[in-house]
């Protein structure tokens, strides 16, 4: 199966590429530094491709999709232009019944980091009538530096800033991710997006609390939603001991862990993953997976 990366120099893309370099399922259609921003070499690649991935900026990656029209070829894209698009199927596979979806579809819109672990969280609650879609919620959401891209990396790699406290960022409470967070959870309106960036290269920690009167059950009731949905797959629900919960304990890995913390008075729900991986190389890759016939976790670090 042939496979495109368009965009193969970013931090997603050169991920994607080193993952797929090692599979003998996949044969890599390529470009030279030179013509790797050349539209028309960028086509001919695409439609000589089973699959491509778009790792793009979001004007490039609605040209990109435009190259494909008429032919056969699939799309993932990584960019946020096409995640609240009806032509699109939005790519998280552990949501009730989108597997199949995926399975069938021929363009796929790759989730946001945080709203990975946001709807992870939120949309199960949601659809179980456990939580009300009207709950005033919030999120915080802890990343490591790589999902900045390669300028990011930049300056917490290069030693020309003091980058050593945590900075919180979209002070504004605009943030690219919050459309798809609503869009996939059924809320009636955006959770206050608390995102933070720390001085460590991967991992994500996104917390959401709960509270009772926006539930209608107790704790061991939101567990149970959890487990029944999340059982044994690339997203898994597990208990916490009490005591600290490091933001890059799942780095390195395709998977995300689920857990809910606190009381009787206030919960949090939590998500952790790395956001290099289950938040977008390794959920590209899981959805290319899917799209192309394949077991789902091949070429997955779970």
């Amino acid at each position: 199966m042939k496979v495109f990366v368009d965009g193969s120099a970013g931090t997603t893309g050169l991920e994607i590429v080193n993952r797929l370099t090692a599979r003998e399922d996949i044969s890599l259609v390529t470009l030279s530094e030179e013509m790797r921003k050349d539209a028309a070499a960028r086509k001919e690649a695409m439609l000589s491709s089973d699959l491509a991935v778009l790792c793009l900026p979001d004007e490039a990656a609605v040209e990109a999709v435009s190259f494909a029209e008429g032919s056969k070829v699939k799309i993932i894209d990584a960019s946020t232009a096409h995640r609240v698009s009806p032509d699109f199927v939005y790519g998280l596979p552990e949501l009730p019944g989108r597997r199949e979806l995926i399975k069938k579809a021929t363009r796929v819109a790759n989730p946001g980091c945080h709203a990975s672990g946001f709807i992870a969280l939120v949309a199960p609650l949601v659809a179980a009538g456990v939580l009300d879609k009207n709950a005033p919620l919030s999120a915080f959401s802890l990343t490591g530096y790589t999902g900045g891209g390669k300028k990011m990396i930049k300056q917490y790699e290069g030693g020309e800033e003091d980058v050593s406290a945590p900075r919180q960022y979209a002070l504004t409470q605009v943030h690219k991710h919050l459309k798809e967070m609503v869009a996939q959870t059924g809320l009636s309106k955006a959770p206050v997006f608390l995102p933070v960036v720390a001085a460590f290269p991967r991992g994500m920690q996104v917390s959401v609390p709960l509270l009772p009167e926006w539930l209608n059950c107790d704790a061991e009731g939101v567990k149970q939603v959890y487990k029944d949905l999340y059982q044994g797959g690339v997203i898994r629900y597990e208990d916490v001991e009490a005591g600290t919960l490091p933001a890059d304990v799942m780095a390195g890995k395709d998977g995300m862990k689920i857990t809910l913390v606190g009381n009787a008075e206030r919960m949090v729900a939590i998500a952790l993953f790395d956001n290099l991986g289950k938040g977008a190389s390794g959920a590209a890759i899981q959805n290319l997976n899917l799209m192309l016939g394949v077991d789902e976790t091949t070429g997955l670090v779970l």
